[in-house]
């Protein structure tokens, strides 16, 4: 990859009145070349194109621009997350599956992005934005855990929905950083990144007792007349 036609590019946007988006594309670009820490905010400026004291006029440190950067991921994440979510359909599995392979996805096809949101050591909790756009990604995830809690056969206690939540996207984000981003260090494996993730949620979707073999009878169970929440009665 070029980087000096990028360079040229973010210099251009910035005569044009464009300095904070000419900053967010210099900073991807490094992360994407030197990792989220490898990087300074004269490093950025520089590959703007614009003098080291500009980005003060939009960012107040490197932890901001990384902090907007993040927050511009998370809300891609959660598109995404979303479009393959469909809302549960046409079952709850088929769309859970889905939305573990968009994951593995957005990881891979936006190693910048993610490195931002995960690796950046940026703290979303003082940052009320940052924080609100990485919720609503992982809301969606949320609500596959809620839906997946309410296949419980009869019986059988329900599992805490954020309890499940919690448990596959540590699952998912483990298999995303360590196989699925394309690294050239990672070690290689006998499957793909997605089918290695299929394998451990459908493991862990087993010990908790769900009827996962059985789609047929978690799309009956979907049936019933739904009770509050839109879960199964």
């Amino acid at each position: 990859m070029s980087w000096r036609k990028d360079e040229r590019r973010a210099e251009r946007g910035y005569h044009h009145g464009n300095l904070k988006e000419a900053l967010l594309q210099a900073a991807l670009n490094l992360i994407s070349q030197k990792g989220p820490a490898g990087f300074t905010f004269a490093d950025a400026a520089r590959m703007a194109g614009v003098s080291p004291a500009a980005p003060y006029r939009h960012f107040r440190d490197r932890d901001e621009l990384l902090a907007s950067i993040a927050q511009r991921g998370f809300e891609q994440f959660e598109s995404v997350l979303t479009q393959a979510w469909d809302d549960g359909r046409p079952d709850t599995i088929s769309a859970f599956e889905r939305v573990g392979k968009a994951y593995l996805g957005f990881a891979r096809e936006e190693p910048a992005f993610y490195s931002a949101m995960f690796e950046s050591g940026v703290p979303v909790d003082s940052n009320p934005t940052l924080m609100a756009a990485s919720e609503r990604a992982f809301a969606i995830i949320r609500a596959a855990a809620e839906r997946l809690a309410a296949l419980a056969p009869p019986g059988m206690p329900r599992p805490p929905a954020m309890m499940m939540a919690l448990h596959i996207w540590s699952m998912s984000h483990g298999v995303a950083s360590l196989f699925g981003r394309g690294d050239a260090a990672r070690r290689k494996l006998p499957m793909s990144p997605e089918d290695l993730l299929e394998a451990e949620v459908l493991i862990y979707l087993r010990g908790l007792g769900f009827p996962i073999d059985r789609r047929a009878e978690a799309a009956a169970a979907e049936e019933k007349p739904a009770g509050p929440w839109g879960r199964p009665k």
